[in-house]
Protein backbone atom coordinates (compact mmCIF):
# COMPACT_ATOMS: atom_id res chain seq x y z
CA UNK A 1 0.00 0.00 0.00
CA UNK A 2 1.06 3.30 -0.52
CA UNK A 3 1.85 5.83 2.94
CA UNK A 4 -1.25 7.57 1.94
CA UNK A 5 -3.15 4.95 2.19
CA UNK A 6 -1.89 3.58 5.63
CA UNK A 7 -1.99 7.58 6.63
CA UNK A 8 -5.80 7.14 6.06
CA UNK A 9 -6.03 4.03 7.37
CA UNK A 10 -4.00 5.26 11.01
CA UNK A 11 -6.54 7.48 10.78
CA UNK A 12 -9.59 5.07 10.79
CA UNK A 13 -8.63 2.99 13.04
CA UNK A 14 -7.65 5.66 15.54
CA UNK A 15 -10.91 7.60 14.86
CA UNK A 16 -12.81 4.13 15.68
CA UNK A 17 -10.62 3.44 18.65
CA UNK A 18 -11.81 7.07 20.33
CA UNK A 19 -15.20 6.79 19.10
CA UNK A 20 -15.60 3.04 20.82
CA UNK A 21 -13.77 3.25 23.79
CA UNK A 22 -14.55 5.28 27.25
CA UNK A 23 -13.18 8.59 27.16
CA UNK A 24 -10.06 9.29 28.70
CA UNK A 25 -9.48 12.37 30.34
CA UNK A 26 -6.33 13.84 28.09
CA UNK A 27 -4.63 16.74 27.20
CA UNK A 28 -4.93 18.64 24.09
CA UNK A 29 -1.11 18.31 23.35
CA UNK A 30 -1.33 14.74 24.52
CA UNK A 31 -4.00 14.37 21.63
CA UNK A 32 -2.45 16.02 19.02
CA UNK A 33 1.44 14.45 19.71
CA UNK A 34 -0.99 10.84 19.53
CA UNK A 35 -2.44 11.46 16.96
CA UNK A 36 1.22 12.37 14.78
CA UNK A 37 2.88 9.53 16.75
CA UNK A 38 0.07 7.09 15.33
CA UNK A 39 0.75 8.50 11.51
CA UNK A 40 4.51 7.62 12.22
CA UNK A 41 3.52 3.87 13.46
CA UNK A 42 1.58 3.55 10.58
CA UNK A 43 4.72 4.35 8.66
CA UNK A 44 7.52 2.60 11.03
CA UNK A 45 6.64 -1.07 9.41
CA UNK A 46 8.52 0.07 6.03
CA UNK A 47 11.36 1.31 7.85
CA UNK A 48 13.17 -1.62 6.07
CA UNK A 49 12.53 -0.29 3.23
CA UNK A 50 15.25 2.65 1.94
CA UNK A 51 12.41 4.23 -0.60
CA UNK A 52 9.87 4.14 1.91
CA UNK A 53 7.73 7.42 3.38
CA UNK A 54 8.67 7.65 6.42
CA UNK A 55 12.56 7.90 5.68
CA UNK A 56 11.33 10.68 2.80
CA UNK A 57 10.19 12.91 5.92
CA UNK A 58 13.45 12.85 7.73
CA UNK A 59 16.61 15.12 6.70
CA UNK A 60 19.15 12.57 5.27
CA UNK A 61 16.26 9.72 5.84
CA UNK A 62 16.91 8.00 2.60
CA UNK A 63 21.13 8.07 3.72
CA UNK A 64 19.90 6.83 7.40
CA UNK A 65 17.59 3.63 5.64
CA UNK A 66 19.82 2.30 3.27
CA UNK A 67 22.10 1.62 6.51
CA UNK A 68 19.05 0.24 8.48
CA UNK A 69 17.99 -2.02 5.29
CA UNK A 70 20.37 -4.28 6.28
CA UNK A 71 19.71 -5.16 9.64
CA UNK A 72 16.11 -5.89 8.87
CA UNK A 73 16.42 -8.32 6.34
CA UNK A 74 14.91 -6.63 3.58
CA UNK A 75 11.31 -5.67 2.35
CA UNK A 76 8.27 -7.29 4.81
CA UNK A 77 10.64 -9.44 6.94
CA UNK A 78 10.88 -9.06 10.82
CA UNK A 79 9.12 -5.53 10.62
CA UNK A 80 6.15 -7.32 9.46
CA UNK A 81 5.70 -9.94 12.06
CA UNK A 82 4.31 -10.39 15.10
CA UNK A 83 8.38 -10.83 15.94
CA UNK A 84 8.20 -6.90 14.65
CA UNK A 85 5.30 -6.12 16.39
CA UNK A 86 6.95 -7.32 19.97
CA UNK A 87 10.07 -5.77 18.83
CA UNK A 88 8.64 -2.30 18.14
CA UNK A 89 6.71 -1.97 20.80
CA UNK A 90 9.22 -3.07 23.42
CA UNK A 91 11.69 -0.39 21.67
CA UNK A 92 9.34 2.36 21.45
CA UNK A 93 8.01 2.13 24.65
CA UNK A 94 11.19 2.58 26.07
CA UNK A 95 11.95 5.71 23.60
CA UNK A 96 8.70 7.32 24.66
CA UNK A 97 9.37 6.50 28.28
CA UNK A 98 12.58 8.96 27.46
CA UNK A 99 10.72 11.44 25.95
CA UNK A 100 7.91 11.54 28.11
CA UNK A 101 10.48 12.96 30.84
CA UNK A 102 10.66 16.32 28.80
CA UNK A 103 7.40 16.48 27.50
CA UNK A 104 4.61 17.09 29.33
CA UNK A 105 2.15 14.36 27.65
CA UNK A 106 0.79 11.02 28.67
CA UNK A 107 2.91 8.42 26.96
CA UNK A 108 0.75 5.71 27.33
CA UNK A 109 -1.62 7.54 25.32
CA UNK A 110 0.94 8.39 22.52
CA UNK A 111 2.05 4.72 23.02
CA UNK A 112 -0.48 3.17 22.27
CA UNK A 113 -1.48 5.40 19.04
CA UNK A 114 1.76 4.40 18.00
CA UNK A 115 0.95 0.41 18.01
CA UNK A 116 -2.82 1.18 16.73
CA UNK A 117 -0.83 2.55 14.01
CA UNK A 118 1.81 -0.15 13.48
CA UNK A 119 -0.44 -3.17 13.51
CA UNK A 120 -3.05 -1.22 11.25
CA UNK A 121 -0.35 -0.93 8.40
CA UNK A 122 0.42 -5.09 8.92
CA UNK A 123 -3.27 -5.34 8.20
CA UNK A 124 -3.54 -3.27 5.31
CA UNK A 125 -0.50 -5.03 3.94
CA UNK A 126 -1.90 -8.23 4.37
CA UNK A 127 -4.18 -7.48 1.22
CA UNK A 128 -1.70 -7.00 -1.02
CA UNK A 129 -0.26 -9.14 -2.97
CA UNK A 130 3.45 -9.63 -1.39
CA UNK A 131 1.35 -10.39 1.89
CA UNK A 132 3.11 -10.55 5.22
CA UNK A 133 5.55 -12.43 7.17
CA UNK A 134 3.49 -13.24 9.99
CA UNK A 135 5.07 -15.77 11.90
CA UNK A 136 8.77 -15.01 10.63
CA UNK A 137 11.13 -16.16 10.76
CA UNK A 138 8.62 -18.63 9.27
CA UNK A 139 9.15 -17.96 5.39
CA UNK A 140 6.19 -17.81 4.34
CA UNK A 141 3.60 -14.89 3.84
CA UNK A 142 0.01 -14.49 4.23
CA UNK A 143 -2.52 -12.60 2.53
CA UNK A 144 -6.00 -11.98 2.63
CA UNK A 145 -7.86 -13.42 0.22
CA UNK A 146 -6.12 -16.45 -0.48
CA UNK A 147 -6.16 -16.57 -4.20
CA UNK A 148 -3.09 -13.94 -4.65
CA UNK A 149 -4.63 -12.72 -7.99
CA UNK A 150 -7.53 -10.94 -5.94
CA UNK A 151 -5.47 -8.90 -3.93
CA UNK A 152 -4.41 -5.53 -4.27
CA UNK A 153 -1.32 -4.48 -5.69
CA UNK A 154 0.58 -1.56 -4.74
CA UNK A 155 -0.11 2.05 -6.20
CA UNK A 156 -3.01 -0.21 -8.42
CA UNK A 157 -6.31 1.10 -9.92
CA UNK A 158 -8.01 -0.80 -6.79
CA UNK A 159 -5.92 0.96 -4.35
CA UNK A 160 -6.50 4.42 -5.74
CA UNK A 161 -10.12 3.89 -6.70
CA UNK A 162 -11.24 0.83 -4.06
CA UNK A 163 -9.26 1.04 -1.14
CA UNK A 164 -8.57 4.84 -0.46
CA UNK A 165 -12.12 5.90 -1.56
CA UNK A 166 -12.90 2.94 1.51
CA UNK A 167 -11.37 3.87 4.10
CA UNK A 168 -12.41 7.71 3.75
CA UNK A 169 -16.49 6.21 3.42
CA UNK A 170 -15.56 4.14 6.56
CA UNK A 171 -14.21 7.21 8.05
CA UNK A 172 -17.28 9.38 6.91
CA UNK A 173 -19.31 6.54 8.34
CA UNK A 174 -17.15 6.73 12.13
CA UNK A 175 -17.90 10.34 12.49
CA UNK A 176 -21.42 10.30 11.42
CA UNK A 177 -22.28 7.21 13.93
CA UNK A 178 -20.30 8.96 16.71
CA UNK A 179 -20.78 12.41 15.59
CA UNK A 180 -21.77 13.36 19.14
CA UNK A 181 -18.86 11.81 20.80
CA UNK A 182 -16.75 13.84 18.58
CA UNK A 183 -18.70 16.73 19.39
CA UNK A 184 -18.34 16.45 23.26
CA UNK A 185 -14.41 16.36 22.65
CA UNK A 186 -14.21 19.42 20.33
CA UNK A 187 -16.24 21.16 23.21
CA UNK A 188 -14.14 19.83 25.88
CA UNK A 189 -10.60 21.13 24.13
CA UNK A 190 -12.81 24.59 22.99
CA UNK A 191 -13.62 26.64 26.44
Amino acid sequence: MMGRTHDLATITALSYVVATQPPQPITLATGITALLVGLVGGLTPDIDQPTADLWRKFPAGSVIGRIFYPFLGGHRNISHSIVGILFFAWCSKLLLLKIGQVLLVDMNVVWTAFMIGFVTHLIMDTFTQEGVPWLFPVPFKFGFPPLKFLRVKTASFMEKSVVFPGLLFLNAYIYYRFYDKFLDLLKHYIK
